[in-house]
């Protein structure tokens, strides 16, 4: 499975998994070490805590829904130059400093 983009997903801004456009839809991923972790808790509910690989052929409904919408969409397609049907890229530009406990990243930090 190649991976063409990948996000970095946080957790009350602690490192919690991978979030991967492949060339058969999506993957999500936990980090073991934060699995580890005492105060652990899930991205969403729909991607509880586990160690396997969540794959979808569309875009998690949870990730999905940190894009933002209507007027502010418009705005973030035209200042990134980001086609609005390009949900992947939305989430990377848009969702580093998410409204609730998960954020988005381009990189590892």
């Amino acid at each position: 499975m190649d991976t063409f983009r990948t996000a970095f997903v946080y957790v009350r801004n602690i490192f919690a998994g991978i979030l991967a456009e492949t060339d058969e839809g999506y993957s999500f991923s936990y980090d073991s070490e934060y699995i580890s972790r005492e105060n652990a808790g899930a991205a969403s509910l729909t991607l509880p805590l586990s160690k396997e690989i969540y794959t979808s052929k569309t875009l998690f409904s949870f990730f999905d829904g940190l894009i933002p919408e209507g007027w502010l969409l418009g705005i973030v397609s035209r200042n990134w130059k980001i086609d609005t049907k390009d949900r992947f890229g939305l989430l990377l530009v848009a969702c580093k400093d998410g409204i609730g406990n998960v954020s988005i990243k381009e990189e590892l930090i």
